[in-house]
């Protein structure tokens, strides 16, 4: 392996790590915010808003630079449609969250891997042999994530740790946290569609960036789109206009703190990733956040940890993992494959590699 790239591995895997630390910290905070009030339709529109001014020089600084192609309007179109698929990922799963836990968001988030490996392989960015264990690993995988989030939406179970008084009770409401099950299904369900919607989002994002080589301005871009149609939204079913009144709180922090780590950092890296892994890399670190949200949930928030959750998120991971292998059993093969056919000499070494970079 070149040093290049064990370096891009060794940054692309830390920064994805660190992303998904920062995620679930900020559903935690998000969801800390919403005990006392604020509005996920509002939410979204300045969190997002945020990160567009954050990113508002890049198509400038771009532009000015005569390296990229011209921002055509077919471009700007495609990113419309990407941030209309955000916009209505990132409302069903903080609705979801709003209505459940970071917990129950975190399991579910597992089934990202799948969902993403099942369109790569329609959109024919993924091979499938059905006569190769990397391939037949790929499929059972799949299948048995799948059924894991249906064990974690179907069935909640006693609760391992029961926590009746949240650590940020402070000011809550009288409500107990604890979600009946009628919302709980209904928060899965949400929850479901964000993390079906996600790999959506990856496709889309692989190809606008393979046309469009600039993470920070196609990221600014995105920003602005689903703030513009998240405020739409939000006027339309949020007449109450004191819903968007954020006090200087948990709420403001929540909102600038995912504005800047999520909307403008989160996206950039996961674009950046995205174009140097591809799509089905970045869904692979998803398995991390579960751990990471059940320790934060029921340390910062007072969840309630329940078995359904556990059994559930271990049939996913279970799965996941198998996937993985599947995956790098076949990166293995095309290795030693594209080792075997370059030569020192041959002139067509550098379209073999351009060629699996590509592809990458």
């Amino acid at each position: 392996m070149r040093r290049t790239d064990w370096y891009r591995d060794v940054v692309s895997f830390s920064a994805m790590v660190a992303l998904e630390c920062t995620n679930v910290g900020l559903n935690t905070l998000y969801k800390a915010a919403t005990l006392r009030g604020l509005n996920y339709h509002v939410f979204v529109v300045y969190a997002y808003g945020i990160a567009a001014l954050v990113l508002l020089p890049s198509p400038f600084i771009t532009h000015r630079r005569g390296v990229l192609p011209p921002l055509s309007f077919p471009v700007l179109c495609k990113i419309f449609v990407l941030g209309l698929i955000g916009c209505a990922s990132q409302t069903m799963g903080y609705r979801g969250i709003n209505i459940s836990s970071p917990t129950l968001a975190s399991a579910i988030s597992n089934l990202v891997p799948a969902f993403t490996f099942i369109l790569a392989v329609i959109f024919r960015m993924e091979k499938l042999a059905l006569r190769s264990s990397s391939s037949q690993a790929k499929i059972i995988g799949t299948i048995v994530s799948i059924s894991g989030a249906f064990v974690v939406t179907l069935y909640k179970g006693p609760p391992i740790i029961l926590t009746p008084s949240p650590s940020l009770s402070l000011h809550q409401p009288p409500h107990p946290l604890r979600s009946s099950e009628s919302s709980w299904i209904i928060g899965a369900l949400f929850l479901s569609v964000e993390y079906f919607l996600t790999p959506v989002w990856y496709i889309v994002q692989a190809h606008i960036i393979k046309e469009y080589p600039s993470e920070p301005t196609v990221v600014f871009f995105y920003n602005f789109f689903v703030s513009l149609l998240a405020a739409i939204v939000s006027l339309v079913t949020e007449p109450n206009s004191s819903v968007w009144i954020v006090r200087p709180r948990i709420a403001l922090v929540s909102i600038v703190c995912s504005g800047i780590f999520g909307s403008f950092l989160g996206n950039t890296i996961h674009t950046w990733a995205i174009r140097m892994k591809g799509p089905v890399y970045v869904a692979m670190f998803k398995p991390l956040a579960i751990i990471i949200a059940v320790a934060m949930g029921v340390a910062l928030l007072g969840d309630s940890l329940y078995l359904g959750s556990v059994i559930g998120a271990t049939i996913i991971t279970i799965g996941f993992y198998t996937v993985m292998w599947g995956k790098a059993q076949e990166e293995m093969v095309e290795d030693c494959t594209v080792g075997s056919l370059e030569s020192p000499s041959a002139q067509k070494a550098p379209l073999l590699q351009s060629y699996k970079t590509e592809q990458i």
